[in-house]
């Protein structure tokens, strides 16, 4: 959904060029400002938590946040919502039925019987992704937007990473590292194998969700790819840790032409705040 700019003055037109892109979840949030028209990243703001925050908490966190930014107020061509949670399970679509939500999470996430639980499909890979948003931010944002588009973080990632990957009969892994967070992605020729969400302490609980996943998946550590992007470097322990175990390690940085690389090599803009746009 995009906000209806028809019969609006001419005032309250002049910022509908830009799309804005806010991310939340109990670990941090993000947000891009991006101007359509000359594809500049115009703002990017990202905060993170030192502990677990609550949905109350966040939204705090989020409006202070906004609040500091000169513009935020005015209109946007588009505005997008992240909810990055655990609380999600990825179906089959020849599965999926709507009037059936709460079963598909019920066996891997705790769930209220007030939780309000939404799907996004998966566009051409036949995936539906069940998830529970925070109702408290899509209010929030409504208030202050209007209509707005709201997806899970997996949904972004994983449409992402298989429209950017080659065709390989050997597998890929993608992790998407942050300072509390890794999504492992896994992909073999075009197909989606894997997607999970975990929290993790240290380099070694990374490790460990990595090489759990891995042996699930019976994926052969000398011959997979693994790809880690986002809060990583070489050289650091988590870069480190993981060459000692997979042959194969790179720190991989998403290109999007559409965007001057320049400003992605400077910032570190989340991979999937700006992916969303």
């Amino acid at each position: 959904m995009t906000e209806k700019t028809n019969n609006i003055p001419k005032a309250e037109t002049e910022n509908t060029f830009k799309k804005l892109s806010i991310q939340i979840g109990l670990n941090g949030l993000s947000f891009c400002v991006l101007d359509t028209i000359s594809n500049e990243i115009l703002a990017f703001e990202k905060v993170s938590f030192k502990t677990p925050s609550t949905p109350y908490l966040m939204l705090k966190e989020l409006k202070s946040l906004l609040n500091q930014v000169d513009g935020i107020q005015t209109k946007f061509s588009e505005v997008v919502v992240i909810h990055k949670s655990g609380l999600f399970s990825l179906v089959p679509k020849t599965l999926f039925n709507k009037e059936e939500l709460p079963n598909y999470l019920k066996f891997n996430a705790k769930i209220m019987a007030t939780d309000h639980i939404v799907y996004d499909e998966i566009s051409n890979y036949d995936l539906v992704n069940v998830y529970v948003p925070f109702a408290n931010i899509n209010n929030y944002i409504f208030d202050l937007f209007g209509e707005f588009e709201f997806k899970h973080s997996g949904t972004v990632l994983i449409t992402t990473l298989l429209n950017q990957t080659r065709a390989s009969a050997e597998p890929v892994c993608y992790v998407q590292v942050s300072d509390k967070e890794m999504e492992m992605v896994v992909i073999s020729d075009k197909k989606l194998l894997f997607y999970n969400h975990f929290e993790y302490k240290t380099a070694e609980d990374f490790l460990y969700y990595l090489l759990f996943g891995l042996e699930q998946l019976h994926i052969d550590l000398e011959k997979v790819q693994l790809k880690l992007f986002g809060s990583v470097e070489e050289g650091d322990a988590i870069f480190d840790l993981c060459h000692r175990y997979v042959r194969n390690v790179s720190v991989f940085v998403p290109i999007d032409p559409t965007y001057p690389l320049e400003q992605l090599e400077t910032q570190t803009i989340d991979f999937t705040t700006l992916s969303s746009l």
